[in-house]
């Protein structure tokens, strides 16, 4: 909401702004389930690092699309999810210095996500 909004209206004007934009076809529950899988057994086979994260997320999506773990996609999207982020800040806490954390290069780091961050809006609007 603070990063976004500036830039799509630096790249675009107020009538192509005003566009509605209509659904070409609605997508059948069917791919909505199906997605996430194949999604994840084709990117773990080109990236397998990564397959524990995008599992996670892939697992979250066909939770919320399957409809019959209702009370699990609640927790998992509401009282989980505070939980462990909690114990991840907590973690990440009390194993990092402030020599470590409050560092130039944690600086750049920070900076260069926001750079990424504003180029892939831009990117989105000129070339989307």
């Amino acid at each position: 909401p603070l990063i976004q909004p500036p830039v799509m209206k630096l790249f675009t004007t107020q009538k192509e702004r005003e566009i509605v934009m209509e659904q070409l076809r609605e997508v059948t529950r069917f791919e909505k389930i199906v997605f996430p899988i194949v999604a994840t057994i084709f990117i773990s086979l080109l990236l397998p690092s990564i397959t524990s994260l995008l599992g996670m997320l892939m697992l979250g999506n066909l939770f919320r699309e399957s409809g019959v773990t209702e009370r699990l996609s609640d927790t998992s999207q509401n009282a989980l999810i505070n939980t462990v982020t909690i114990f991840l800040a907590t973690g990440t806490g009390l194993t990092m210095s402030a020599e470590h954390f409050l560092s130039v290069q944690t600086i750049l780091i920070i900076c260069l996500g926001l750079v990424a961050f504003i180029g892939g809006t831009a990117g989105g609007v000129l070339f989307g």
